[in-house]
């Protein structure tokens, strides 16, 4: 399969500023927007702990760490606390509630997406935020930098396919990241076989799209008599490239956005080899929400375990199914910083293992006690612990 790369659109541009620092207790936090110098402040509506660490323990892929304990109890204010540096309480940033999230149409929003104008990550932005102004990023780091740097308020970005498994780009990249997810949404992936206009299906040698788009339409593009494939970028960019340079044997497989953006005819739709195609998006936000229990929630988590005891993985997994708590997935990752763990250091040669981070997501809430106790336990022997977010399920029809 040959490999051809796209002309690039003006994307937003990557750059750098500090990350979001964060929440440090259910109910005070230092509130903080990128262009004020971040200043601790209690807060009675703030969400719940994001990172914890034991002291002492390194934290993970250069993420800080705070202690889980201060999850337990927080600190009320006393009369002769000094000021803090904002004046007026009502100009404060606000976090924002699962409600606004669900009930929002992010009117004023600006969404990133990865990808070309037409890509299934920008009719996902439109499904979480119907009204918002969607901003293409050419890579999965920018659209998480730009969020960072407030160039952008929030991004939507794929996560897992039903078909393709997980986005392991970034999952590393929630780590390295210090943003919430503040919500997930999932969309059913409708490949179409798009053509220039007066290009019949027999007149194509050759397909062009996104790796996993091919692999997803293989047998199907088999039956049509396409044998050639061209991987690039991604998928309206395979569409974009057939108009652009008005090709007559070679097709794309993208969305009927993408057809409709760049003037294409759509020569075949469905032809996703399995129908039940769905693809989950997270939403990503500098700041957490406040979680509920008045309505169904998932909380993401991560956390790796000490790379010399036996049974760490089963023990850390327990501690959530004595207390009821629903595990929906659970993901490997290296640990980059600590890629090697010891398994047995009784032969003259020690036996090493790769060492792993475990992202798992439940079916809970930060706003349920038994969490935080579940959460606490976990940190007694886990040496780090993160909360990527907790957020309302997606209830939606796909």
């Amino acid at each position: 399969m040959a490999s051809m790369t796209t002309p690039r659109l003006p994307f937003l541009p990557a750059r750098t500023c500090s990350a979001a620092a964060a929440f440090s207790s259910l109910s005070s936090s230092p509130l903080q927007c990128c262009p004020v110098k971040r200043t601790s402040v209690t807060n009675a509506n703030s969400a719940p702990l994001l990172s914890t660490s034991r002291p002492g323990a390194p934290a993970a892929d250069g993420v800080g760490a705070a202690d889980l304990n201060r999850l337990r109890a927080s600190a009320m204010p006393v009369a002769d606390s000094p000021l803090p540096a904002y004046c007026n309480p009502h100009e404060l940033p606000r976090p924002l509630t699962s409600a606004a999230l669900m009930e929002s149409s992010g009117e004023g929003l600006k969404v990133a997406y990865q990808g070309f104008p037409g890509a299934y990550s920008e009719s996902a932005a439109k499904k979480a935020y119907p009204h918002c102004q969607t901003v293409p990023c050419e890579h999965f780091d920018t659209a998480f930098q730009a969020v960072e740097n407030c160039t952008v308020d929030r991004a939507v970005l794929s996560l897992e396919n039903t078909l393709g498994g997980s986005i392991h780009q970034n999952y590393d990249l929630l780590l390295r990241h210090e943003l919430h997810i503040v919500g997930d949404v999932r969309l059913a992936v409708r490949h179409c076989l798009l053509a220039n206009r007066g290009v019949k299906i027999g007149n194509l040698r050759s397909v062009m799209s996104h790796p996993q788009a091919l692999a997803q339409c293989e047998h199907t593009l088999t039956e049509l008599g396409i044998e050639q494939r061209q991987a690039v970028d991604d998928t309206a960019g395979a569409a974009k490239l057939v108009t652009e340079q008005m090709l007559q044997d070679t097709g794309a497989v993208a969305s009927s956005l993408a057809a409709e953006l760049y003037g294409l005819d759509i020569l075949a739709e469905n032809i996703q080899d399995e129908k039940e195609n769905v693809t989950r998006f997270m939403m990503l936000a500098r700041e957490p929400i406040v979680p509920q229990i008045d309505k169904p929630f998932k909380t993401s988590i991560v956390f790796s375990l000490e790379d010399w005891k036996p049974a760490q993985l089963l023990k850390a997994l327990a501690i959530f199914a004595l207390r009821d708590i629903n595990l929906t997935k659970i993901e490997s990752r290296p640990h980059k910083k600590r890629p090697f763990r010891v398994a047995d250091d009784t032969f003259s040669t020690p036996v090493k293992y790769f060492n792993y981070h475990f992202y798992v997501d439940l079916e809970a809430s930060m706003a349920d006690p038994k969490t935080l106790k579940a959460l606490g336990n976990l940190e007694e022997f886990a040496p780090f612990v993160r909360v990527l977010g907790s957020y309302p399920t997606d209830m939606s029809e796909v």
